[in-house]
């Protein structure tokens, strides 16, 4: 399978920028990526363009139309909508367009505002990734929904919120050297079991902080890459997407996560790996709970055996499988349309060695992964990210 070169890429911090606009955001990002990767707007094919509630939080609609203009382009752009899995699916059509043959050189990303929503606002809007009619209507939010997972999984497979804690803690460590991230402030596992109640068994600190920000990543094609000299040396090999139902009570099970289990199978089988490949990992913890699922779903670890990975000390920096080297989007910080390119992002500075966190990665790491998700992983996306020659 062709593989999709990750020529550049950029990021703003992620953080409460209230008075920035979406497009001055995506702009920052995208024309990072596009120096980075030494090309210029003329150079651009596509855009695709990952937003969710940009029409409530920018009041603007046809955003795909805007970011292009923004990044100095009238190439044809669209807005890729999959809740907080949408750069996760802009970054898979961008990819699916380069292997077609369809487009040389794509701008993949993605931006949210949403602190100018204000909490109960922002919250409103995040609740729009559920269901509305059997969920929504009835008072469901996502704090309550991840709480009602981690109940599950309680009960499916044992452990508490200290071993949650633990999760929190090490996201919080990672951020610290990032200055890109939202939470840049070390907690302990006291700080946390002792923090609010927001929807048991989960608190204030297993949850990930309202964020603004955009990511965005250029892709290329091989032959454009060879024809114009580009410096790639990490690239897209494998690309999955999977599914489930939207309302939890249509699910066999609330301690699994079917659609990232797929997502995963699928991009392992295009790049033509396993799980015991995979040396670093972003995954979605946009709740404590959210890594444990994703890490399982993913196959990196059995079913009910995830929970106590960053109490043993598998998933630090200096573990077995390091998980969320950049703060992960409990620390990092969640500006839900950009997440998916971010995690692309910090997964190729970090197989390139230019990212804060690189000398966490053992130089025989040469494959890392990217896990994006959207509401209660109803959507989800799984990119394999590989260093090549």
């Amino acid at each position: 399978m062709t593989k999709a070169f990750i020529a550049g890429s950029g990021t703003t911090a992620f953080g409460s920028f209230p008075d920035r606009t979406g497009r001055d955001m995506f702009a920052e990002a995208g024309l990072a990526a596009l120096d980075d990767a030494g090309l210029t707007s003329a150079d651009v094919d596509e855009v695709f363009y990952g937003n969710f509630v940009g029409t409530l939080s920018e009041r603007q609609g046809h955003q795909g139309p805007l970011v292009a203009e923004a990044l100095g382009t009238t190439a044809p752009a669209r807005r890729v909508e999959s809740a907080c899995a949408s750069s996760g699916v802009a970054i898979r059509d961008a990819v699916r367009a380069v292997r077609a043959g369809d487009a040389d050189v794509v701008v993949a990303g993605g931006m949210e505002r949403m602190s100018n929503m204000g909490t109960a606002g922002a919250t409103d809007g995040l609740a729009r990734a559920a269901d509305d009619l059997f969920e929504v209507r009835a008072g469901v939010t996502f704090p309550a929904a991840y709480a009602l997972l981690a109940r599950a999984y309680f009960d499916a497979y044992g452990g508490d919120r200290t071993d949650l804690a633990h999760v929190a803690v090490k996201n919080h460590e990672n951020a610290l050297v990032n200055d890109h991230a939202h939470l840049r402030q070390e907690i302990t596992v006291d700080d946390v079991l002792e923090a609010p109640e927001i929807a048991a068994p989960l608190g204030l600190y297993d949850a990930c902080p309202i964020s603004d920000g955009a990511a965005a990543v250029v892709l290329c094609s091989p032959s454009y890459a060879a024809e114009h000299g580009l410096d790639s040396g990490v690239a897209i090999t494998g690309s999955g997407h999977g599914g489930d139902t939207m309302a939890l009570q249509d699910r066999q099970s609330l301690a699994k996560t079917p659609g990232t289990r797929e997502a995963a199978e699928a991009a392992y089988d295009d790049a033509g790996i396993t799980p015991d490949e995979v040396g670093i990992a972003e995954v979605h913890d946009c709740f404590t709970i959210a890594e444990v699922l994703a890490l399982e779903g993913l196959g990196l670890y059995s079913y009910g055996e995830a929970l106590g990975a960053a109490r043993r000390g598998e998933t630090r920096r200096d573990g077995a499988l390091p998980v969320n080297l950049s703060g992960g989007l409990k620390a990092k910080g969640h500006p839900v349309g950009a997440t998916g390119a971010a995690q692309i992002a910090a997964v190729r500075t970090l197989l390139e060695g230019t990212h804060p966190q690189s000398d966490a990665v053992d130089d025989d790491v040469t494959v890392g992964l990217a896990h994006n998700a959207g509401g209660t992983v109803a959507s989800a996306t799984v990119h394999v990210l590989e260093v090549v020659a």
